[in-house]
């Protein structure tokens, strides 16, 4: 009896030992099954990525005083305007951990960055953030049209190939700014915050973070493998990291007309003047932005009433007849002028492990044609494009050396709108010469003949078509246009130096902007080492589906 009693206990006690092991054997395959799923949809990367994504609620500084404690960041974005935001979301989907520090989290209010081109709406679509241009009236854009003499010649963006919400935008900068750095600060990996950046963190030729005062004026630290400076063209920081040759050849004297319409609906307008070219543009439902372009070495004072009189006297009595009161209301409104000046910088960056350079921190071009934003978003999908398969961001210099890619894969873009719009602006403004009226007169003539002389310059001005050998081409259509004008009716020695005149100035406003862009990285990029760079560790020389767009 007692050793049956004995054994029914140790039966029981199998049993339940059996029902335990068999329960936590049943939990530890249900961790196993949901782990090999996320495994098989999600990749190892996302899943070791994931497990370290848990973020600190207060800014890591907050907890060590002045100094953020190393790993709590992956990236530090420096600057949130168009570029700093745009990116500070794309990488912040990708699963990093994004600090971004901005020296004024206000509305920015300026009088460039109103006009999203076609290209950089598709951009903008990439991204993700095409909800940015809703709910901050902006307009849309289909071309602008050229004035010269009581001559027309329309330029109408090429958007019948895409779907129909694809085309320019125009609106207030500041609208369009603030709507994505709420969308990046939504992402609760990405943290925004307000401070002036002072200088780089450098160690051994490696930066390692930034020095930045915080709105309270206290000098802090933020650390992270990776700082992308995108600051715009007034960055601080860029000496460093690039050679910068700036030159500003003209200054935007800029107004805001109400109760006024342009004659094209959803058109610009460019008037080719004298002394400036003059341009309209809608940037609300209810406003016209007015641009008046003038020689850095001829721009009047604000202050003393020098440039409302320059305004009044010399550029009014150019602008279209429609627009004629509301400009002089606009320039006898109070503190309503405002002067920006164009800079031009070729891209020349130094590359330095820990640190990055992308948008007008490294590369402007005049701002005529309103390429800016254009070129910037399409960085931030190339070089999120270039990160995404990076897994760890530690080793500095195989970064750097892999990202250097970026400056050549962004060519056909960036040099394609930098140099249009870097000529148009000699070309557009007041000739100084017969030769340079010839030249302009060229130029207005050859967009007027319509057809694939007028869509080809404003699909590459527009940024649906990056690609250098079409500015060729068409620069050289151009040219033999001109040529063949002067010489009409027939050839005479007089009209063979005209035009021989005319190759040799054209060929010299055009030819020094192409050398400064890169003519191998323009137009022979894969002679170009840097176009082969795979990301550190992989085994392919293959270019990870690049495409130069």
């Amino acid at each position: 009896m007692i050793i049956s009693r004995k054994r029914k206990q140790e039966t029981i006690c199998m049993e339940y030992i059996v029902g335990l092991a068999g329960a936590i054997a049943s939990l530890l395959g249900l961790a196993f099954l949901f782990y090999s799923s996320l495994m098989r949809f999600r990749g190892p990367s996302k899943v070791k990525r994931s497990a370290s994504m848990e973020l600190p609620n207060e800014n890591s500084a907050n907890k060590t005083g002045n100094c953020e404690a190393h790993g709590t960041t992956d990236i530090i974005i420096v600057g949130a305007g168009v570029a700093g935001a745009a990116l500070a979301y794309s990488l912040g989907k990708d699963g990093r951990r994004v600090r971004v520090i901005e020296r004024d989290l206000k509305a920015p209010e300026r009088i460039a960055g109103e006009a999203l081109l076609p290209g950089g709406y598709l951009k903008l679509i990439e991204l993700g953030l095409e909800d940015c241009v809703d709910e901050i009236d902006a307009v849309r854009v289909l071309g602008c049209v050229l004035y010269n003499d009581g001559k027309e010649a329309p330029l109408s963006f090429p958007l019948e190939k895409y779907e129909s919400h694809v085309a320019g935008r125009n609106f207030h900068n500041g609208r369009f700014v603030q709507r994505l750095r709420n969308k990046a600060a939504s992402l609760h990996n990405v943290s925004l915050e307000q401070g002036a950046v002072t200088s780089l963190i450098e160690e051994n030729g490696t930066v390692k973070g930034v020095h930045y005062k915080d709105k309270r004026g206290q000098l802090l630290t933020a650390y992270a493998p990776l700082t992308v400076i995108c600051d715009g063209c007034f960055s601080n920081l860029r000496r460093s990291l690039c050679n910068p040759k700036v030159d500003i050849p003209s200054h935007f004297a800029g107004l805001v007309l109400t109760n006024c319409k342009l004659p094209d609906e959803n058109y610009g307008a460019i008037i080719l003047a004298e002394p400036s070219p003059i341009l309209f543009y809608p940037i609300s439902s209810t406003e016209i932005r007015c641009l008046v372009d003038i020689p850095s070495q001829h721009v009047p004072s604000v202050s003393d009433g020098g440039m409302a009189h320059y305004l009044k006297t010399r550029v009014a009595p150019k602008a279209l007849p429609e627009m004629y009161t509301a400009l002089i209301s606009a320039i006898e409104k109070e503190d309503n002028i405002r002067i920006m000046p164009n800079k031009i910088m070729a891209a020349d960056p130094r590359p330095t492990p820990g640190a990055f350079l992308i948008g007008d921190a490294v590369n402007s071009r005049h701002a005529i044609t309103g390429g800016g934003m254009t070129v910037a978003l399409s960085d931030v999908v190339l070089l999120s494009d270039l990160i995404r398969p990076l897994h760890n961001l530690s080793d500095a210099s195989a970064v750097c050396k892999y990202l250097e890619s970026f400056y050549t894969l962004r060519k056909p873009m960036s040099s394609t709108i930098n140099t249009l719009a870097n000529v148009l602006q000699i070309v557009f403004s007041a000739p100084s010469s017969p030769v340079m009226e010839d030249l302009q007169q060229t130029c207005f003539g050859y967009l007027r003949l319509g057809g694939i002389f007028s869509t080809g310059p404003s699909a590459i001005l527009s940024g649906l078509c990056p690609r250098p050998l079409s500015l060729a081409f068409h620069f050289s259509a151009m040219s033999v246009y001109g040529v063949g004008r002067l010489l009409l009716p027939f050839p005479s020695p007089k009209r063979l130096w005209n035009g021989a005149r005319l190759l040799w100035v054209a060929s010299s406003i055009i030819l020094p902007f192409i050398w400064f862009e890169g003519v191998r990285q323009m137009f022979f990029p894969l002679t170009v080492p840097a176009y082969y760079r795979t990301p550190p560790g992989s085994r392919s020389i293959k270019s990870l589906g690049r495409k130069i767009d």
